[in-house]
């Protein structure tokens, strides 16, 4: 069949060209991929026969013509009929023949099922599904604003299996905490989302846990904390966090042989409010010095030129480093490809970057539930974009205990030695 084609690339109805050669090859390609399926099934089962010796599964013509939204458009397709006279013995009822390319309930591919979800998390509202996609699917079958209400309660029941989950299994490293406040309807003005995010003993990063708390409070921490112990997690070998006093005194309450690594980050963005825009630059520099250091003595070596600095003018701003030194220079009792992943929260930050986008744009989420579900969704989704931290045979030795020095494996520290 020929089709008069505009000089734009469209046909006389407005649809492309192109589009009408995807359809259609799409459509001739099911229909014989539902031929093979249902010859094939009939192929296996030729051997069982009747009592006067017919076959007992047969084809049997065509089901009526239904139409199939797809990623490449809406096709119409006439799937085969078969007559299968076989009868279960347990049941006593009669055997049917189902494809598993082209179920009967279906009438869109699952891949269009799963872009729903992903649009709607990334800003496309559900009252817009329709126009935005009407056109470039051929149908607006399936796109009703109702479909992504049920899927946001399919998400709470995800996110309630999720914070509910056994970790007696699974052996988190490290781990990074940071409260973050979100444009979702909370049920207090200054609640927050309380994130864990830990490192497997594989190098691989994975989302831990996450739950609602109150100003990051050490009580809010502490009842996360304690529901994952109560889930059998096992206390990690390092935290990364800020300097948020509630998270340190449940983790030192929970998991008090776990070490403390402040984020420097945060440090940095502290310690800069407490000096003049003008002596800022300079000081940024130098705290750089100090976590960029080749190791753990020019840190140390670092903090003591930036205190003799800034020490008499901005005294301050140099405690808010000397005071948790200990803390800040941590992360260098540890294999030095890990340095870049635990002198921060950016694992968190970064991801909650594109959440705060998403939940910007909704103007609010509904429900605190369906708020907290969404929140689970999109850092699910992101997750799977997250890679491995360098070096990640080193995290296996980090949590047997290996001693590193300098940022190097030390296979038989002088202690022991001697």
């Amino acid at each position: 069949m020929f089709s008069v084609v505009n000089a734009d690339g469209t046909t006389a109805d407005g649809s492309s060209l192109i589009d009408e050669i995807v359809r259609e090859g799409a459509r001739r390609m099911l229909a014989a991929a539902l031929e093979a399926e249902v010859n094939a099934y009939i192929a296996e089962l030729a051997g069982q026969r009747g009592g006067k010796g017919h076959r007992l599964v047969v084809r049997n013509g065509y089901h009526q013509p239904r139409r199939v939204t797809t990623a490449a458009g809406v096709v119409e397709v006439r799937a085969p009929r078969v007559n299968d006279k076989r009868v279960d013995t347990e049941t006593g009822e009669r055997k049917r023949f189902s494809s598993a390319i082209l179920p009967p309930w279906c009438r869109k591919s699952p891949k269009v099922s799963e872009v729903l979800p992903l649009l709607y998390l990334h800003g496309l509202s559900s009252g817009d599904f329709v126009p935005a996609l009407e056109q470039f699917l051929g149908s607006s079958a399936g796109l009703s604003p109702a479909t992504v209400t049920r899927l946001t309660q399919h998400w709470q029941a995800d996110h309630a299996a999720f914070m509910d989950r056994d970790l007696a299994e699974v052996d988190y490293v490290y781990v990074w905490a940071d409260g973050i406040h979100l444009n979702v309807r909370m049920e207090e003005a200054k609640a927050c989302v309380l994130v864990l995010i830990g490192v497997r003993a594989d190098g691989s990063k994975e989302l831990v846990a996450r739950k609602d708390g109150y100003r990051e409070s050490g009580e809010s921490w502490a009842d996360l904390l304690r529901d994952c112990a109560r889930r059998g997690m096992r206390a990690p070998v390092l935290a990364v966090g800020d300097g948020a006093l509630g998270f340190w005194k449940a983790l030192a309450e929970v998991f008090p042989e776990t070490r403390e690594q402040r984020c420097w980050v945060h440090k940095t963005a502290n310690v800069l409010d407490a000096m003049p825009k003008s002596a800022q630059p300079g000081a940024k520099k130098a705290i750089q010095d100090i976590y960029n250091a080749e190791d753990k003595q020019h840190a140390q070596a670092a903090i003591k030129t930036f205190a003799q600095l800034y020490g008499a003018k901005f005294p301050k701003a140099v405690k808010k480093v000397t005071d948790d030194q200990e803390q800040l220079l941590a992360f260098f009792d540890f294999p030095a490809e890990h340095w870049i992943h635990l002198r921060t929260t950016n694992p968190i930050e970064s991801t909650f970057s594109t959440v705060r986008l998403r939940t910007k744009v909704t103007r609010g989420a509904g429900s605190r539930a369906a708020a907290l579900a969404m929140v689970f969704k999109l850092v699910e989704s992101a997750q799977q974009r997250w890679r491995a931290v360098n070096a990640p045979h080193l995290v296996a030795l980090v949590r047997a205990g290996a001693h590193f020095e300098r940022g190097q494996l030390v296979e038989r520290p002088s202690d022991l030695a001697a």
